[in-house]
Order: structure tokens, then C-alpha cells, then sequence
């Protein structure tokens, strides 16, 4: 059976199966030879091997059963074909973010002058005190250094584990007889995998059985069309595939690195350095802050070297630190790099680089809390643009239902039948009846590993309806696979909102058509129905009207109604063969008779009321998006509150009917639509795309293959992880891993946390920005030199970066944010309460540490250091003091809460710990002096007049206008106004040109 295009290059390395005693297989045959062929699609050399069942034997694979459930048997056939799992390239490690950092062109600048200074220093007063200033850089840039590159690579391992966690999807796998849900890490060679429409095919593979089935080679081939698969022309399916039309059951080939899919992935590089829009805006605004900072940095540069060289810079003792040629030209280069490295400290504190760390920290935290919520993140963006959110378009089962289906109606025809009498129906009546619900379905029905009891699989609603059938009805599936052959099936999709299936019974070679679907889709297919006697009776006008009503009444008490219709057609009546001689290939959709409708209760979830109140709270309108006809949608959104009691006309619609609107009559409209029922996935695609130009920021919910157009053209796409398709949950950026709209609204929280949590540490940031930014231009044109050392300014930016970032955005979301309106897409990322808030703390601190630089030697009667060491020692605790207030943008309780984020008062803490090392104890290293306790008072007191003046400021009541727009407008009124009134002698006739 070997065919010489297959051998292996090197046959030393090649593993032949027969080795094993466990395998019977044909003599030559191994995993290469096996991967080859479903990668080539060589269908010659499949045929040598005896077709799909000659494969299936020689892996020793029982079509009907799977392989043995066995944990022995899995391992040994990962021992010998390999997992299914394919090599990644490692994560980045700590010491790739370590060089990163150092790449950073203000961290070369700053190493620089270390160096320089660090020679001259030691040079000059030898090594046991000269390497203090030089080595202080050289240990603060590390320290900064260190801080950045771990952060990076803890943000690196967490989204490995979260990728791992991702790709981790479950396939049903038929083992031991038994139709069971797997990892797709633990499918082995050999076994059985069930597909359906929406599924990634998990390995290479070969088609068993199935019907109608076509997948989507594109993420392999490129090619757009879809490809069809059946057991004659073409078996082979390609792992990374997706199926898009049909079912079918595939034998596993090859697995893992064997297979196409598995070699492309391995050779993929990993970019985990997404940025998100929130980055973006923040990556600009740190330009543009920066531009600033340099600004000044160059400012102080030249006014302190023409201060120097001009012989207006004094030492501590009072003499010039230039006096032209008598001083020595290493002082002059000691004197240089002092002033180069003042001017980029400046610009290290300047720098808000701790903005972008911010967002990945509090995007880091979130994902990961977002996880233990049921929430995983796919996309880092989410997280952000989900706080965004104005309004959520939800699908109905399973999200604001328990997706728990059960028969509680049956009616066949114009009777109601009890769910548990099959005795009141007639034989003929029930043996079709069987044939509809048995053959026509994509679940199946096995016996549990006691045999007590039988185990239904398939959708919520397949395994509802099997259940009844089998339990109430008497029905063996066995039997009926037995005793009829099934011609072609049509699956179910969310256009024709039905599912058809012709059979054969092999008795007597009849021919039957079976559909099944929305109640009034089959009901407009039929012209006849069955009574419970087994007659069959005309559908006149007055007959269809009654069923009409049946079924509103079904649908109006929440029931999904679910009908069955039959025909029986002879030979001459199939219609379109194919011309291969295959009969069949289309089914009878006209002429029907129906068999009986069954109506399915799925309960509300009994929290979702509340969770959409609080949407609704937050100025987050819901929109409910379903296939189900038009009652059972208003019953469903009535109960869930997405509907009032009212019911007003214009807040629901039919798909066919919106989607017939003009564009001004959609764009008019939208709006008020509330529910919109018998939806189609354009329907629900064009919905999105109108609140979006509307300038709503739109989030989906989503489970179905159809679902993906809608799910990525939303701003934020949320798939569902038990009943969501791998395709919807690719095309998503969210997935709820419990299928529960709860928590589509604790995403919805989290996410204002992550944008409040970033507004709070850009308040922070920029108040100590502005505060150093002044102070040290200032007191270099004034003074000549910068109060805050270098070593000092690093120190400070270690706090309001990584510290304060640490500090800041790890702070849970609160209820409160869910009472504000939704921040949309233009409101600005530094409003007007945070320009109040960072400019009342900045003017406070300048006019201390001003001050301070003037009058506090005279003050306190301290020496030139002890007075530079009070101004660090001030400037530090109101950094300290002013965390607590930025944790609160416009409450004036910052301390609510407070015990619930431990991160945060521990790094406080820490903060005040490392502050009075660093005065008390590094002195040298610091550039400090000891601190009697009253000035560590003084300082402290001086510090926490940052509370109550934060606590007065939040008084002001601020304009929405604008900030920037504000001031321009203001100038412009006062400029017009003093015009005014210099032309006019009486300022009375002034009128409406107050500002």
C-alpha cells in the first residue's frame, strides 16, 4: 500500500506505527506518510490505503463508537503521532525589557553625565567621596531601569497565559461510545470529532459522515470560495479551517506540528504590544507635554550656563563657582555636566512616561480580574472603548435567558396535546413525527457510562426537543438510522430560519422531505395539516388564521415556536438532480403538511432585570437583536425590562420591515427601536452601522457564525464562550465565558474603571509636572541652579510613575461610575473638573516651594542644604498626600473605600518609608541633610493642606465647556468688552457682552 512519493527522507527518523502492538496497521504506514496526505489532498494515494475506512482501521478507530475512552490509549497515541498542540515562540524575558529601557534616549543622556560626573568626582575628591553624585544617577536610572522592565514583562507573561487560555477550545469528541466535550489540546490521531457550522476544524483530518458540508480554507489558502467536502470527490479538511454550511463527523490524521495550521502558527511571531486607542490619545498627549519639557530643559540650560560663565553662580560659601581663567578647566567640566544633567532631569520629569505604564497597568489588572468575572479579554482595546459604551445590541438566548430549553406546549394541528401522550396520537402521525425530529437534527442521543440513563448533545434547542421526542414520545434514534437513509440535508442557518432533510425508508424505498424551523416560516410552507386521528386536513383561510393564533398566543407567552412538516414525494419529484446521479439535491419546500408545533420555554436569567436597570442608569441603552418572531420578542423584553409596560409601537420592529426602510427613515428611527425581532445577521449588521453614525459607540453581543459581520463592525464585540462558534468568538474582542448579559454589564463597569482609574493618574501626574516644571525655571533664572538634585527629580518621577501608577490604577471600578452618562467618542481625555483639580494642587505646591527657595533659610534660619532638603522633603509628602485626592475626580470623600485597595495604602506606605531613607540615611547618595522633628512636621503639616484645599476646590463648580475653549472665548469677551467701553462713556448700554 506505500507509495514511493511518500517515503520519508530519512527513515531512521521516521516512526512506523506497526512498532506498536497496540496498532494493526498496513505495513509502511506512519505519521508523515499521514500528514502528507490530507496536507497534499492526495487522493490516490488514499484509495492504496483503502479510502477513509481503511484508514479509520488501521488507526483502529470505530466509526460509530470513536476509540476507546481509555487514558492509556490517549497517551500512547500521543506518544506516537505527537499532541495536538504546536510550538510558540517564548515570551520576551526580563532582560529583553531591561535593554529596551536602556534604548531610552534621556536614560543614555542621564548615564552620560553619571559617567562624566562619577570621573570627575572621583578624580577630584578621590573614591571614598567622590563617587556620591555620579553613583546616585547611576543608581536611580537603574532603579527607574528595573521598575519599567519589569512591569513590561509582568504585562508580557500575563498576556502568554491569557493567549493559552484563548486558544483553548473545546470540540466534541465521540470516545468509548460516548459524545463527550475536549480541549482541542487533547484530541489524539484516531479520533472521532464532531463539526458544525461555525466550528474550526481542530486537526487534519478525513470526512466520515456528514451531509452538505462546506468550509472555509481562506486562513490557509487564501482563496475566498468555499470549498465543498463529502466522502468521494473530496474527504480532506484542513485544520484552521472553519466550517460554514453543514455537519459532519472527521477522523483526526495528524495532529499538532504534523499538520499545516500547526507548522504556520509556530512560525508566527507573537505582538503583544498592542496599543490601544487610549495609548494613542496618550502616546500624544506625553509628546506634546514633553515638547514642553524640553521647552524649558533648554531654557534652564542657557539661562544657567550664562549664569555661570558670567560669574553669577555662588558655591554654599558664598564664593563664584567662575571666575574666569583662574578656574580650573575640571571645575569648569564638573560645573557643565552639573548643569547638562539638571537640564535632563528636568526632561525625565517632564516626560510623562508613566502614562502609557498607567494604562498598561490598569488594563493588566483589569483583564485579569475581568478573567476571575468571566470575562476574557481578546483584545486590549476593549477594555477601554467597552467604558465607552452608549448603547449594547443583545441577542436574546442564552445572554438574557438561561438557555435551558424545555417542551412545555405541544399543539398538532388545531389540538393541544399533553407533552407526555403519545398515545392520543396516530401511528402514522407518530412514525413521521419520529422521522422529523430524529433524522432531521444535529444533536444525537447516547447512553451514559452506567447505561442508566440516555445523554442528549447538540444546541440547547436541539437537545429540548430530542429529549421530549425520546422520553415522552417513545422515539429510538437507533432504530430510525437503521431503518432509513438520509438523501441530502439542508442546515439550519439564520437566513431561512429552517432546516430540511429528504429521506429514504429502505422498506419500501418511499421518499419523505422533512423541514423544521420558525413556527410561521413552516406554517407558510404548508397547505395542509394532520389531525391526532392521522387524517389530513385542508389549510383554508379560516384553518391557517387559527394557526396564526395559536402560535401568537405560544409566542406571547415567552414560548420559542418550533414547527414540523413533512411531504412525501416520488422519484419524478425530487427535484434538481445534480447530474452525477445523485437524487435529492434539493428539498420540496412547497405543499407541505404539517405535523404539529412545539412551543420551548427558556426562562429569563432571574438577575438580568437588574443588570439592564443599571444600564439603563448608566445612559447605556440596550437593544434587544433575536430571530424569534415578534410576541415572544416583546414577552422576552417586557419581562427583562427592556420594554416597558407601554409597549410603544415604534420601539419594535420586524428585521424584514427596518431593513426596508429608506436610509433617512433607518437613520430617524433607530433611536427609538428598543427590540427588534425576526432578525436577520444583515439586519443586525445594518443596525450597528447606523448607531454608529449616529455617533453611538456600539457594543454586540453574538454566538453564531452569522454574528462575526456584526460583531467586528461594532466598537466592541462580545461573542459568548459556551454557545459562541470559534468564528464569532475570532471576530470578536470579548468573550463571556458564562454567556450571561450580567456580565456584558460588569465589563461595561470595568471598563469606566480602566477610563477612570487613567484620568485619575493623569490628574496626578501632571499636577507634579507642572509643579517641577515651574519651580526649577524659576529658581535657575533666579538663583542659577535647580533646588531639586537630579538624584532628587529621579526619585520624584520613580513616585509619579511607577509608584503612582501602581497606586492608582489598580483601584476597582465603583457604583458611582455606573450613575454617570457614558463618556462617548469626543469627550476629552483631560476635562475641565481634572484641569480644576491638577491646577489648584500645582499653584499651591509652586507658591510653597517658592517660598521656601526665597525665604526659608532666613525662616528657619537653616543653611543653604538643610533648606534645598526641606524643599524636597515638602514637594515629596504633597505628592504623597495629593494621591489620596486624585483617587477621587469630583467626590470630596477621597478616603471612601480606601480599606478595600490594600495596593494602594501599602505603596503609600512604602513611599514614606523609602522618602525618610532617602533624607535620613542616603544622604550622600541623596544629596540631603538630617531633619530635626519639628521640620519633618512643618513639612508633613505644609503637606496635608493638600486635602482641604482639594476638598474646597471640588466646591467650584466648573462649565462642560471646552478648557481651552473656555479661556479663548473668556479673552476674546473681556478684549471685545474693554474695546466697548472705551468707545462708549456709559458702560450701561453693555448689553449681552458679559463675559
Amino acid at each position: 500500500m506505500a507509495n514511493s512519493q511518500f517515503e520519508p527522507p530519512d527513515s531512521s527518523r521516521t516512526l512506523i506505527l506497526n512498532k506498536s502492538p497496540s496498532f494493526a496497521l498496513a505495513s509502511g504506514i506512519d505519521k508523515n506518510r499521514l500528514a502528507l496526505l490530507v496536507k497534499e489532498k492526495n487522493s490516490a494515494s488514499l484509495d492504496q490505503l483503502g479510502g477513509v475506512e481503511g484508514v479509520a482501521t488501521a488507526l483502529r478507530t470505530d466509526s460509530e463508537n470513536g476509540i476507546r475512552d481509555d487514558a492509556g490509549e490517549v497517551r500512547k497515541r500521543q506518544d506516537i503521532f505527537g499532541s495536538n498542540t504546536y510550538h510558540m515562540r517564548p515570551p520576551k524575558g526580563l532582560f529583553y525589557f531591561v535593554v529596551d529601557a536602556l534604548k531610552d534616549t534621556t536614560i543614555i543622556i542621564l548615564l552620560v553625565c553619571a559617567a562624566l560626573s562619577l570621573g570627575f568626582g572621583i578624580k577630584e575628591q578621590g573614591v571614598q567621596e567622590g563617587w556620591y553624585e555620579g553613583g546616585s544617577i547611576f543608581v536611580a536610572v537603574f532603579l527607574v531601569v528595573v521598575i519599567s522592565a519589569s512591569t513590561n514583562f509582568r504585562q508580557e507573561t500575563q498576556f502568554d497565559k491569557l493567549s493559552k487560555i484563548s486558544n483553548n477550545i473545546k470540540v466534541d469528541v465521540l470516545r468509548g461510545g460516548r459524545r463527550q466535550s475536549l480541549s482541542i489540546f487533547d484530541l489524539v490521531v484516531g479520533d472521532v470529532v464532531y463539526l458544525k457550522i461555525g466550528d474550526q476544524i481542530p486537526a487534519d483530518g478525513l470526512f466520515l459522515t456528514g451531509h452538505s458540508l462546506q468550509v472555509d480554507e481562506s486562513s490557509m489558502t487564501g482563496e475566498s470560495d468555499h470549498v465543498e467536502v463529502d466522502s468521494i470527490q473530496n474527504p480532506f479538511l484542513s485544520s484552521g479551517s472553519k466550517v460554514v454550511d453543514g455537519y459532519a463527523q472527521m477522523l483526526v490524521a495528524s495532529v499538532g506540528m504534523n499538520t499545516s495550521w500547526g507548522e504556520m502558527m509556530s512560525s508566527v511571531s507573537r505582538d503583544t504590544n498592542e496599543r490601544t486607542p487610549l495609548q494613542a490619545r496618550l502616546d500624544t498627549l506625553t509628546s506634546s507635554i514633553g515638547k514642553v519639557g524640553l521647552s524649558v530643559a533648554f531654557l534652564v540650560l542657557v539661562v544657567m550656563f550664562i549664569r555661570y560663565f558670567t560669574g553669577n553662580t555662588t558655591e554654599d560659601s558664598g564664593f563664584k563657582k567662575y571666575s574666569g581663567r583662574n578656574t580650573r578647566l575640571a571645575d569648569i567640566l564638573d560645573a557643565i555636566v552639573e548643569i547638562i544633567a539638571a537640564a535632563v532631569t528636568i526632561v525625565v520629569v517632564a516626560i510623562p512616561e508613566g502614562l502609557p505604564l498607567a494604562v498598561t497597568l490598569t488594563l493588566g489588572f483589569s483583564m485579569k480580574r475581568m478573567m476571575a468575572d468571566q470575562a476574557m479579554v481578546r483584545k486590549l482595546s476593549a477594555c477601554e472603548t467597552m467604558g465607552s459604551a452608549t448603547v449594547i445590541c443583545t441577542d436574546k438566548t442564552g445572554t438574557l435567558t438561561l438557555n435551558q430549553m424545555k417542551v412545555t406546549k405541544f399543539w398538532l394541528g388545531q389540538e393541544s396535546i399533553a407533552t407526555n401522550s403519545s398515545s392520543s396520537i396516530a401511528l402514522n402521525v407518530l412514525e413521521l413525527f419520529h422521522q422529523g425530529v430524529g433524522l432531521n437534527t444535529t444533536g444525537s442521543v447516547s447512553n451514559s457510562v452506567s447505561g442508566s440513563e440516555r445523554q442528549f448533545s447538540g444546541s440547547p434547542t436541539e437537545k429540548a426537543i430530542l429529549s421530549w421526542a425520546v422520553l415522552d414520545f417513545r422515539m429510538d434514534m437507533e432504530s430510525l438510522k437503521q431503518n432509513y437513509s438520509i438523501l441530502h440535508v439542508e442546515t439550519f442557518n439564520s437566513e431561512k430560519k429552517r432546516s430540511g432533510i429528504s429521506i429514504r425508508k429502505k422498506a419500501d424505498n418511499t421518499i419523505h422531505v422533512h423541514w423544521k424551523g420558525a413556527a410561521e416560516m413552516i406554517l407558510g410552507m404548508c397547505s395542509n395539516y394532520y389531525n391526532s386521528n392521522g387524517e389530513v386536513r385542508l389549510m383554508d383561510r379560516d384553518g391557517r388564521n387559527e394557526m396564526e393564533k395559536i402560535i401568537q398566543s405560544m409566542a406571547a407567552s415567552s414560548l420559542r415556536c418550533i414547527a414540523f412538516a413533512q411531504k412525501q414525494v416520488s422519484e419524478e419529484e425530487m427535484e434538481g438532480n445534480d447530474g452525477g446521479g445523485h437524487a435529492g439535491r434539493k428539498i420540496k419546500e412547497d405543499g407541505l403538511t404539517l405535523l404539529g408545533i412545539v412551543g420551548l420555554k427558556d426562562p429569563c436569567r432571574p438577575e438580568v432585570k437588574e443588570a439592564v436597570e443599571t444600564c439603563q442608569l448608566a445612559g447605556v441603552r440596550i437593544k434587544m437583536i433575536t430571530g424569534d418572531n415578534v410576541f415572544t420578542a416583546k414577552a422576552i423584553a417586557t419581562e427583562c425590562g427592556i420594554l416597558g409596560s407601554d409597549n410603544n409601537s415604534e420601539e419594535v420592529v420586524e428585521g424584514v420591515e427596518f431593513r426596508n426602510y429608506t436610509a433617512e427613515e433607518r437613520m430617524q428611527k433607530v433611536e427609538n427601536i428598543k427590540v427588534m425581532a425576526r432578525s436577520s445577521p444583515f439586519d443586525k449588521l445594518l443596525m450597528v452601522q447606523c448607531l454608529k453614525q449616529k455617533g453611538h459607540v456600539v457594543a454586540v453581543t453574538g454566538d453564531g457564525t452569522n454574528d462575526a459581520p456584526a460583531l467586528k463592525e461594532a466598537d466592541i464585540g462580545l461573542s459568548m464562550g459556551i454557545q459562541g462558534t470559534e468564528v464569532a468568538k475570532e471576530s470578536s474582542d470579548i468573550v463571556i465565558l458564562d454567556d450571561n448579559f450580567t456580565t456584558v454589564v460588569t465589563v461595561l463597569r470595568w471598563g469606566r474603571g480602566v477610563y477612570n482609574n487613567i484620568q485619575k493618574f493623569i490628574q496626578f501626574q501632571l499636577t507634579v509636572n507642572v509643579a517641577a516644571l515651574v519651580i526649577n525655571f524659576i529658581a535657575a533664572v533666579s538663583a542659577g541652579e535647580v533646588p531639586l538634585t537630579a538624584v532628587q527629580l529621579l526619585w520624584v518621577n520613580l513616585i509619579m510613575d511607577s509608584l503612582g501608577a501602581l497606586a492608582l490604577a489598580t483601584d476597582r471600578p465603583t457604583e458611582e461610575l455606573m450613575k454617570k452618562p457614558p463618556v462617548g467618542r469626543v469627550e476629552p481625555l483631560i476635562t475641565n473638573v481634572m484641569w480644576r483639580n491638577l491646577l489648584a494642587q500645582a499653584l499651591y505646591q509652586i507658591a510653597i516651594l517658592l517660598v521656601l527657595q526665597f525665604k526659608g533659610g532666613s525662616l528657619f534660619n537653616v543653611s543653604p542644604i538643610v533648606n534645598d532638603t526641606l524643599m524636597f522633603n515638602t514637594f515629596v509628602f504633597c505628592q504623597v498626600f495629593n494621591e489620596f485626592n486624585s483617587r477621587e475626580l469630583e467626590k470630596q470623600n477621597v478616603f471612601k473605600g480606601i480599606f478595600n485597595n490594600r495596593l494602594f495604602l501599602g505603596i503609600v506606605a512604602i513611599t514614606i518609608v523609602l522618602q525618610v531613607v532617602m533624607v535620613e540615611v542616603l544622604k550622600k547618595f541623596a544629596d540631603t541633610q538630617n531633619l530635626k522633628p519639628r521640620y519633618w512636621g512643618f513639612c508633613i503639616l505644609i503637606a496635608a493642606f493638600t486635602w482641604p484645599i482639594g476638598w474646597v476646590v471640588k466646591l467650584i463648580p466648573v462649565s462642560d465647556e471646552p478648557f481651552l475653549g473656555s479661556i479663548v472665548r473668556r479673552s476674546g469677551l473681556i478684549f471685545r468688552r474693554a474695546i466697548y467701553l472705551k468707545k462708549h462713556s456709559s458702560p450701561k448700554e453693555d448689553i449681552g457682552m458679559n463675559p
